[in-house]
């Protein structure tokens, strides 16, 4: 898989802190039994010797991720994330017509090891997201996602247990968006197997906000990859 430049996904920089725009399939850090493939610890490590990656997005989720240039920034950051204090928004293409109006889910995850969380009300760590409907089609919704706490696939397994697994998330049973599914008299042709819009799971990292050594709040944007921003473009043109 060949990944942009490191210094073209960057949105932000200062003398302690790089936020890049992560794209889809890179992993935030090496993988468990390391298999020595690209990940953005890596790209980052090539671009500023002491860079750490101060909080991970799974490996199919795009969107604003921080990396600390100095062992002091890292610090900082990290007691933000204990904290609470890092202010994260997630965009998420649902399944069906879900009206979220600021529904706070509150559900314990348990990891299970092996990438594989489930809801446990009785050994699972306190998680909690909240949830709000940005824009409605006709067979999906735009959900805004604000997880409080950080849990391994928290947002994921909240969205399912309210019946509103994201597109294309196999492991929650979320489906995959078709263009036949949405575009009236799309024909493919003859023997031709028709591939689904996005690839992955439609979740990105969409808004950020965490404060800088000199305790002043960075501001993060990270606009959609062109999987994500396709998708959104063909429910306005054939979902709406």
């Amino acid at each position: 898989m060949k990944f942009p430049n490191f210094k073209d996904l960057i949105l932000f920089e200062d003398n302690d802190f790089i936020v890049i725009n992560k794209p889809p399939f890179l992993a935030s850090l090496d993988e468990r039994g390391g298999s020595g493939e690209t990940n953005v610890l890596r790209l980052a490590k090539q671009y500023s010797d002491d860079a750490q990656v101060c909080h991970r997005l799974d490996k199919e989720t795009s969107g604003a991720l921080i990396i600390a240039k100095n062992p002091e920034g890292y610090r900082h950051v990290s007691m933000q994330f204990e904290r609470r204090k890092v202010n994260k928004t997630y965009h998420a293409v649902v399944d069906g017509q879900v009206i979220f109006d600021q529904l706070m889910v509150d559900l314990p995850i348990l990891n299970d090891g092996n990438k594989n969380v489930t809801i446990d009300r009785a050994e699972g760590k306190r998680a909690e997201t909240i949830f709000d409907s940005l824009k409605y089609y006709k067979h999906y919704t735009l959900v805004e996602c604000k997880p409080i706490t950080g849990r391994m696939h928290q947002i994921r397994i909240h969205l399912a247990t309210q019946r509103a697994a994201i597109v294309g998330d196999e492991m929650y049973k979320g489906k995959p968006v078709f263009l036949s599914s949405i575009k009236r008299g799309y024909k493919l042709t003859k023997g031709e197997e028709e591939q689904p819009i996005m690839k992955r799971f439609a979740l990105h990292a969409r808004h950020l906000v965490f404060k800088g050594l000199d305790d002043q709040d960075i501001v993060i944007d990270a606009p959609y990859p062109k999987d994500f921003a396709t998708l959104i473009k063909l429910l306005d043109k054939f979902d709406a």
